[in-house]
């Protein structure tokens, strides 16, 4: 297992496509960049997958990660919206492939269950617990990017399960023995 790595999770979407990146190093995971790409000022489908496919080859080539970890569409009930969002993952997972890192990819409520323990959670309890693990000062403006840092997050907590495979109730159970975890 390698214990120096770094991980590049997106959240695909066709009007802001969000993005994070962190550096595992032992057993420690401290995030590098998030943000957000804005895509609706551009006037066509293609364009705004053009823009995807280059900005996340950016992010690949600038900070050359060890893999790569994308959130699956969700299944909904607009067809064409689906479709939207499947290329924009496809656009994304092409700029890794490209440069040769490897994909892998997790369904919204895998994400949310690894973050929070619960499939269920909103944006902004994702987005409170990832401020709580990786010490984040400052939220940004756009929950996009925290969505993408998530990816990345479940990613390393899919490889990495938690010491001795033990498993938990819930986060008071997982505190409890944890201590060295929780924000003073």
């Amino acid at each position: 297992m390698q214990t120096d790595k770094i991980i590049l999770g997106i959240d695909p979407g066709t009007t802001i496509m969000g993005y994070g990146l962190i550096h595992i190093k032992g057993k420690k995971m401290k995030l590098i960049q998030m943000g957000v790409l804005h895509l609706s000022k551009l006037g066509s489908h293609e364009l705004k997958l053009k823009r995807i496919f280059e900005r996340t080859l950016q992010l690949v080539d600038e900070y050359k990660p060890d893999e790569f970890a994308v959130e699956a569409p969700f299944f909904g009930k607009n067809v064409q919206s689906m479709l939207k969002l499947g290329r924009a993952q496809g656009v994304a997972m092409s700029a890794a492939l490209y440069r040769d890192v490897p994909i892998f990819e997790y369904a919204p409520k895998k994400i949310k269950m690894a973050i929070t323990g619960r499939g269920t959670a909103s944006k902004e309890q994702v987005a409170a617990m990832l401020q709580s693990l990786l010490n984040i000062k400052e939220m940004p403006k756009h929950l996009d990017a925290t969505d993408g840092l998530a990816a990345a997050v479940c990613h390393y907590f899919q490889r990495n399960p938690t010491k001795g495979g033990k498993s938990y109730t819930g986060w008071d159970a997982f505190l409890k023995d944890n201590p060295d975890k929780q924000k003073k």
